[in-house]
């Protein structure tokens, strides 16, 4: 395909997200089923360009003066692509490509951003969320949430379980993977340009031997916090698709017991090939259909891991669809649903034990709030150093160490973001239990 047909392509399927409401997953394997001639530079610049469209859509929107999916993809190719006029010229003139641009359309290309725009323009949000972030950051809004337009970077953990950091690196060189600068056994991939095809980690022998799993440093720092201990009896209450569960079984060295627990059957069960792949022994999946065996846990675990469910604003760069379909009485259910989600993990906590309260969120609603209820309801927890708990683990290098203590909260609790820490959103506390 030549680049006006993979733009014409990129409006299409940009088109059935926004105005069909289709995931973005969706929308591409329609137009690849029904476009089988397109290679895989050609699914790659399709598909970067929709994503970029979507992380920049206020923002190119506002300087197009046009919210449609050709002007978010011409606006995308010009700003945040870096094409010039005549690139795109050349390509909206190819017989495969949209209609040539109209005047309005060049006089835009060619025009300079607006440094007074609105807070949401500048950091590519929705409108009303605007009151949260300027309560979470303050003057450093526009920093913060362009940040999170930008694309994200792959971050690996070394599973210790079968191979140490620098048996996992010769292999991992075909993928361009560094060390990670926050944490011993982990690796970098930086993101590559929107318009290349990313590599295919599962074809990397290190990947499915199971040496290395992909998980966000943000998600590793988090799960340092439990600082899981051998010997120790540990429930993972929402494990979900099991990356935190496995980071937990490797601090562990494979002993003591983990129980990992979801209330979505499928997704728990999606877990076990991957547990197989880990060469964790110490995990025992506990299925919401035997709420009995649940109940035997109660009172008696030395850590609780409550990676709740949340909005998902921490994985902005990653899902940029996500954030224009959430709504405000989504958020509000989220919330409820945290709050009884703490309540009922706290019971799982023996005496003097602790309970790690995490979110892929960056937003106060969702974290500072709602532990600040838990603890007004629940006086026999109490909020320790979140971040001298992750420094403890021994997994965070020096820089880690600093970018924790660096963004710890008065209280105790760590929120990293991409634009503080180079991670997804993520904010997390340690709760002890008197």
């Amino acid at each position: 395909m030549r680049n006006g047909g993979r733009i014409s392509a990129a409006i299409e399927v940009l088109t059935d997200v926004l105005e069909r409401h289709q995931p973005v997953k969706t929308a591409m394997r329609d137009w690849g089923k029904s476009a089988r001639y397109a290679g895989s530079k050609d699914r790659a610049m399709v598909s970067g360009l929709v994503l970029d469209a979507l992380r920049k859509r206020n923002s190119v929107a506002y300087r197009m003066d046009d919210t449609s999916p050709r002007a978010l993809v011409l606006g995308t190719l010009g700003f945040a692509w870096g094409w010039d006029l005549d690139q795109i010229d050349a390509a909206v003139g190819d017989e495969h490509g949209p209609v040539p641009l109209t005047p309005d359309e060049r006089a835009r290309l060619a025009g300079e951003p607006d440094l007074g725009a609105p807070l949401h323009v500048q950091g590519d949000f929705p409108e009303w969320m605007t009151p949260m972030m300027a309560r979470v950051f303050g003057d450093d809004v526009a920093a913060e949430t362009q940040a999170m337009a930008m694309r994200a970077d792959v971050d690996l953990r070394v599973n210790t379980l079968k191979v140490d950091a620098e048996k996992a690196a010769f292999p991992l060189k075909s993928a361009n993977a560094e060390p990670s600068r926050l944490l011993h056994n982990a690796f970098h991939i930086p993101a590559k340009d929107p318009s290349e095809r990313e590599a295919s980690l599962e074809s990397i022998p290190a990947y499915s031997k199971g040496w290395v799993e992909v998980q966000d440093a943000g998600s590793q720092i988090a799960a340092a916090a439990a600082n899981a201990q051998p010997d120790e009896q540990v429930l993972d209450y929402c494990s979900g698709g099991g990356g935190k569960t496995i980071a937990l079984a490797s601090q562990m060295k494979g002993k003591g017991q983990i129980f990992a627990y979801d209330i979505d059957g499928k997704r728990l069960s999606a877990l076990i090939p991957r547990l197989k792949r880990s060469g964790a022994t110490n995990v025992q999946l506990v299925h919401p259909s035997e709420p009995v065996q649940l109940e035997t846990l109660t009172g008696l675990m030395d850590c609780v891991f409550v990676d709740a469910p949340c909005s998902g604003t921490g994985t902005w760069r990653r899902r940029p669809d996500s954030k224009w379909r959430i709504k405000q009485g989504q958020m509000e259910k989220r919330m409820a649903e945290q709050t009884e989600i703490l309540a009922s993990a706290a019971a799982f906590v023996k005496p003097g034990g602790r309970m790690v309260y995490a979110t892929c969120s960056f937003l106060m609603e969702e974290a500072e709030d709602r532990v600040a209820e838990f603890l007004e309801a629940h006086p026999e927890f109490t909020e320790e150093d979140a971040a001298a708990a992750a420094v403890a683990s021994g997994l965070l290098t020096d820089e880690g160490a600093n970018v924790v203590q660096r963004f710890r909260m008065p209280t105790g609790s760590v929120r990293l973001t991409p634009h503080r820490a180079g991670t997804d959103g993520f904010f997390f506390a340690v709760l002890r239990r008197a």
